[in-house]
């Protein structure tokens, strides 16, 4: 354990960034899942829907620091052009 104290400062900081971090990118996946899952079934409008808002929360997370932006790029690219593949 640190005995200093911007150790522990930093140690309470690290956890609660790391919580965070941990938080959004569980929620994007679950939100990409939708997307997937919406696609699987061939329901298109279900499917813009969960883009938007997978797009969305990819985006803040990269605004944010979580993912870095090439990173935010590819993820909602790959999400667009598998929605784009419904007839």
């Amino acid at each position: 354990m640190a005995n200093i104290k911007s150790a522990k400062k930093r140690i309470l900081v690290n956890r609660t960034k790391y919580e965070r971090n941990k938080s959004a990118k569980s929620e994007i996946k679950t939100a990409v899942k939708k997307v997937e899952a919406a696609v699987t079934a061939s329901d298109k409008a279900a499917a813009d829907t969960a883009l938007i808002a997978a797009v969305k929360l990819i985006e803040m997370a990269g605004s944010k620091g979580i993912y870095h932006k090439n990173n935010v790029s590819r993820k909602v690219s790959r999400l667009t052009k598998l929605v784009n593949t419904i007839g």
